[in-house]
């Protein structure tokens, strides 16, 4: 079993940055892939961002590009996500997720495994 435990999230005022963290516990090995999703109240979980180690790849959604960076560190099971420019429309809770197949999934179906979640908050 794997466990997802995110932090680092709060409260900041648009165009501040809060950095998010992953960290994977349990049975994480093999060829896994990590990713950030995030929802906001009254609106459906939507993909933010997702690394693959053995793959080497990484993918962002289009409205985050270049405004989010995600990384981490394989060996030690974390990923981060660096928010920058933050704006209200960024108010959400974000989950890490997790699963040991395959490459970056956009979609919540590709994960098997998810945090709880950490809230962010950003004022106008």
């Amino acid at each position: 079993q794997v466990q997802l435990v995110e932090s680092g999230g709060g409260l900041v005022q648009t165009g501040g940055s809060l950095r998010l963290s992953c960290e994977a516990s349990g049975r994480a090995w093999g060829n896994y892939v990590m990713a950030w999703f995030r929802q906001a109240p009254g609106k459906e979980r939507e993909f933010v961002a997702g690394i693959s180690w053995s793959r080497d790849t990484i993918e962002y959604a289009d409205f985050v590009k270049g405004q989010f960076t995600i990384s981490g560190d394989n060996e030690k099971n974390l990923m981060y996500l660096q928010m920058n420019s933050l704006k209200p429309e960024d108010t959400a809770v974000y989950s890490c997720a997790l699963t040991r197949w395959g490459d970056v999934a956009t979609t919540s179906k590709g994960y098997d495994y998810w945090g709880q979640g950490t809230q962010v908050t950003v004022s106008s």
